[in-house]
């Protein structure tokens, strides 16, 4: 149909700090995630493009506690079907990307969380080797919970939603690229947890998040430096 096809493969290393009165501290490698298939079109000379594709999350990140909890990974698969809408031209970056996440139930103790739909917002300026602008995402449960003998079926959330906002700074050097942004998780709310009189347990982490990515080229076919003429019809 006239698209390019790419695959990801992406293992993320992660470290976690959530405060009183929680006090706790995770590190460790998160769950990989893999893309089997993407299809991007370029819409012309428009400077638009659009791209698909369908991703998994591999509960094979770092695992512990008697949830399953206790570190930075997650016991559980996630499928990711996306779609991203960008205009890249004259150093621009204007991105929308809106992505599903459908969840299995846990290994460890089958409370399965419900499903969430993820939207991403880029807008950076290329200055030269520089790049910067502002970027922002919204998360939110559209899905129930549906808990499990583990937790006597009591139930964590049935609705969140997550607004952050923040910026966004990347230098190209060359070989590499670093990126770093971080966002301000400005408004955060839940709903639908298991009830006790007068008060609704349910509860969503709220914060500053700050990313960071290197991303450099392994390997590419090269290019004939030229083309030898045809001897023959």
């Amino acid at each position: 149909m006239g698209a390019t096809y790419n695959a990801v493969l992406v293992q993320p290393l992660a470290a976690g700090d959530i405060g009183s009165p929680v006090n706790s501290m995770k590190i460790g490698v998160h769950n990989t995630y893999a893309v089997p298939v993407e299809l991007s079109w370029k819409l012309g000379d428009s400077g638009f493009f659009v791209k698909t594709g369908l991703g998994f999350g591999i509960p094979d990140g770092t695992i512990s506690g008697p949830n399953g909890l206790g570190s930075v990974g997650n016991p559980w698969w996630t499928i990711r079907p996306g779609l991203v809408v960008s205009y890249l031209k004259d150093g621009w970056n204007l991105t929308g990307a809106v992505y599903g996440e459908f969840n299995t139930s846990s290994t460890v103790t089958g409370y399965r969380s419900g499903n969430v739909i993820d939207a991403e917002f880029t807008a950076t300026k290329a200055f030269g080797k520089w790049a910067i602008g502002p970027v922002g995402y919204y998360v939110g449960q559209v899905g129930d919970d549906k808990s499990s003998a583990f937790y006597k079926y009591a139930i964590n959330a049935n609705r969140f939603n997550i607004w952050a906002a923040g910026g966004l700074v990347s230098y190209n050097f060359g070989p590499a690229t670093l990126t770093v942004w971080g966002v301000n998780e400005v408004s955060a709310n839940a709903s639908g947890g298991s009830p006790i009189p007068g008060l609704d347990r349910a509860s969503t982490a709220q914060g500053w998040k700050v990313f960071g990515s290197v991303s450099y080229q392994l390997w590419a076919p090269e290019k004939s430096a030229s083309v030898s003429p045809r001897l023959y019809k």
